[in-house]
């Protein structure tokens, strides 16, 4: 088999395997030629969810509370006044105040600008686009899925005016204040 290898120029092999090598859009190359057991239960689903609306039907919302409820939550989220306070949990189960606050908590990983920017590369032959990371309007670009929250709290001295932001991890509390050492209050 080498030898058949070492006489035939490597050019003449390769014409000969490109000719040999059907076309990929001709030959199906991503659609098998039977369909594949998936793609026959995704078709029997399809047909199973079609036969099921048409017997069930949408159900009759008429009250929509849910929604309603959802509204509510977004108008007191909108309250600069509206009173909270915020605790954290030890690990025996107990409760530990950690201030009176303002609203609910704001997750750390929430973003004031988009989270992804819309990236076109026109290299080569045609444009092709995707999505990359945007930085947030300090520079910085901020991790997914962080674990922490920024709780808004009304200082502890009553001379002190306005509210503080307070960062909470499940372990860690960077406070803008000196907090009592092993208290639970």
């Amino acid at each position: 088999m080498l030898k058949f290898f070492k006489t035939i120029p490597a050019i003449a092999l390769a014409l000969a395997l490109l000719t040999a090598i059907p076309n990929q859009a001709d030959a199906g190359w991503f659609t098998p030629a039977t369909p594949t057991s998936d793609a026959n239960m995704k078709e029997d689903m399809e047909k199973l969810i079609n036969q099921s609306q048409r017997v069930v039907g949408m159900p009759s919302i008429i009250n929509f509370f849910e929604r309603s409820m959802v509204r509510m939550l977004y108008e007191i989220r909108d309250n600069p006044e509206f009173r909270t306070y915020s605790y954290i949990m030890s690990m025996q189960g107990e409760y530990i105040k950690v201030c009176n606050s303002i609203g609910y908590g704001i997750n750390a990983s929430i973003q004031f600008s988009s989270p992804e920017k819309i990236a076109v590369n026109t290299g080569g032959t045609g444009g092709r686009f995707g999505t990359l990371p945007q930085m947030e309007p300090n520079g910085l670009s901020m991790p997914s899925g962080l674990a922490a929250t920024y709780v808004l709290c009304v200082h502890p001295d009553p001379t002190v005016e306005g509210v503080h932001a307070m960062y909470v991890e499940p372990e860690v509390i960077v406070s803008p204040w000196p907090m009592p050492y092993g208290s639970t209050e």
